[in-house]
């Protein structure tokens, strides 16, 4: 089995990356994996959203350079708990195990499965929770009389059809009204429908 090693150290507490490392190559050892990739972000921040060794390891992920990812602490991997579940989803996707030394967690193992089970749970409660409270605001605005999403568009069908009439094209009938070329189509196909009715 191939693993590759991430470690991260930010620029505020001077630390040395070589601790984690090392832990990390001994727990592989152990478990008689091949290391493939050492990944260290040195003197960078958890809060930045582009660090290099970890897009790195992540597109050889993708690649499916190796079986598993080995971390010494999930705030040593993930800036957020969103971010680290997004990881695991694309890792379980990709067939790759993920391995936190510090919390002990090993998704290869049936405890490792159920912490992940559990965690996509909650982040799945969190977002339920956050768009019912996005549509709660949304119905109190519009008992309010509030209009709630894009602005309404104005058109004026006569001047549509009559650009129609002048054989004008309909994206620059929209581009000149303010409106897609769709809409102004639809526009003057409704007119046009609504008078041989008549």
């Amino acid at each position: 089995m191939k693993a590759a090693i991430y470690a991260r150290v930010s620029t505020s507490n001077g630390q040395d990356p070589t601790m984690q490392t090392r832990e990390l190559r001994e727990y592989c050892v152990r478990r008689g994996w091949e290391i493939a990739a050492e990944c260290v972000d040195a003197a960078v921040s958890g809060t930045r959203d582009s660090r290099p060794e970890l897009n790195r390891l992540m597109a050889d992920a993708h690649r499916r350079q190796f079986d598993a990812v080995v971390v010494w602490k999930f705030d040593r991997f993930a800036r957020s708990v969103s971010h680290l579940l997004r990881a695991l989803e694309t890792f379980k996707a990709l067939g790759i195990e993920f391995v936190s030394l510090s919390e002990q967690i090993d998704t290869s193992t049936p405890m490792g499965k159920m912490v992940f089970t559990i965690l996509g749970s909650v982040a799945e409660m969190e977002r339920s929770m956050i768009a019912e409270r996005v549509r709660a605001g949304m119905r109190n605005a519009k008992s309010k009389g509030k209009h709630i999403g894009r602005p309404r568009v104005r058109v004026d069908t006569h001047q549509i059809c009559q650009l129609s009439a002048l054989g004008t094209p309909w994206r620059t009938i929209g581009e000149r009204l303010g409106v897609s070329a769709r809409t102004a189509k639809r526009v003057a196909l409704r007119a046009a429908g609504a008078n041989s009715n008549s």
